[in-house]
């Protein structure tokens, strides 16, 4: 039974008839795993995994004064993304602190999808309400009237293009469009956090004016991802949880906040300095932190390990006998098959081919510094 404090997505039942192991994730009840984290893994690497992903938050901004109020409000310059594109950016606080990592559809001229982290959701949403005041611009949080459904892998295209009959072949990587799944309609977006190519589709639920429930009273988010599932019942589609997705991403050197990504950390701890538009026009909270800001203390990196011991969040990243660090994400990957692991160093340790030790559980195992990511999936046209 689900603690009544703890909120269940609309898909809560589709999971438990799958036989899916539940988790407490920033107050919603997901599925960690349906079969292993491994099985879940390799689906997505080598055909194409199902997931929930409805406890992420949803926000539109509208009105004529959107663009202009969410460019003051967050570090990209959103009035420069055109209709039916998308872009990754953040929320900073005046300090340049990291408050979340956000994903904006433009929808229409007027009319944009801001998408958070579950655990940041009510902070966004307030943050972007009071920071539109001085904008003709109208905040609405849609997140309990949105269901969020991913398909990634390489053979997501194919289940995708089956299951709503669109032509996806001219859908580039962060654009979106719309189409209907099962009779409902869908905002189907080519973007993921798996390093795999990949779709998020957005679903109103039975509350909202864009998708009520079906003639045989079956809920639009239900009713998409049956028929997701029968599309790619031929393709290996298998339905995957949260713990497949944390490995993936990390695969990948995607963030995570709360790991990668913190409010004491700006986006040039991160390497994302190239997310911060200076040169769009006007003021946007952070900047002038931004700018002052000289070359980061300590800096994020990728380690790769030996064996089988994976470092894992918290534990201490040595250079010698000195410590010059602390895991951030750690794991052994399914796909490369030896630990690794993302971490903040000290600058003077973070050139690549650096050998350091980390501390797991007072014993060290040697690490070295690498590149991000540590897996690439390989090249198409559509990334």
């Amino acid at each position: 039974m689900t603690d009544s404090t703890v909120k269940t997505t609309p898909l809560h039942e589709v999971h438990a008839e799958l036989g899916a192991s539940f988790t407490e994730f920033a107050g919603w009840s997901m599925p960690v795993r349906y079969s292993s984290e491994l099985a879940e893994h390799r689906a997505v690497r080598e055909a194409a995994g199902q997931f929930d992903l409805s406890h992420m938050g949803e926000i539109e901004v509208t009105g004529a004064g959107a663009a202009r109020a969410l460019d003051y409000a967050l570090i990209g310059n959103l009035s420069g993304v055109k209709v039916g594109r998308a872009r990754y950016t953040m929320l900073c606080d005046t300090d340049g602190g990291v408050l979340d990592d956000l994903v904006v559809y433009r929808l229409a001229e007027e009319r944009f999808l801001v998408v958070a982290n579950a655990g940041n959701a009510a902070l966004v949403s307030k943050e972007l309400r009071e920071r539109s005041e001085q904008f003709d611009a109208t905040v609405t949080d849609v997140g309990d009237r949105t269901a969020l459904i991913a398909v990634q892998g390489p053979a997501s295209a194919a289940i995708v293009a089956e299951a709503s009959g669109a032509e996806l072949d001219g859908l580039r990587y962060y654009a979106s469009m719309q189409a209907t799944i099962a009779g409902h309609e869908v905002l189907l977006a080519r973007t993921g956090y798996t390093g795999e190519d990949g779709f998020e589709l957005f679903v109103g639920t039975g509350d909202s004016a864009v998708s009520a429930d079906g003639a045989d009273g079956t809920a639009p988010a239900v009713a998409v991802w049956r028929r997701l599932a029968e599309a790619g019942a031929s393709h290996g589609l298998v339905p995957s949880g949260l713990a497949c997705r944390d490995t993936l991403r990390l695969e990948a050197g995607m963030p995570l906040y709360g790991n990668e990504l913190t409010a004491a950390r700006t986006p040039f701890h991160a390497n994302l300095g190239k997310v911060v538009k200076f040169d769009k026009p006007g003021d946007f909270i952070g900047r002038a932190a931004l700018e002052r800001a000289g070359e980061p203390d300590v800096v994020l990196v990728g380690l790769r390990g030996e064996g089988r011991r994976a470092p894992r969040h918290g534990y201490r990243v040595l250079h010698g006998d000195r410590e010059v660090g602390e895991i951030t994400s750690g794991a052994l990957s399914p796909t490369l098959g030896h630990p690794i692991a993302m971490a903040y160093v000290t600058a003077d340790v973070a050139e690549p081919g650096t050998a350091l030790s980390v501390d797991i559980r007072g014993r060290t195992a040697d690490v070295e510094v690498v590149s991000l990511p540590f897996y690439r999936r390989p090249s198409t046209s559509k990334g």
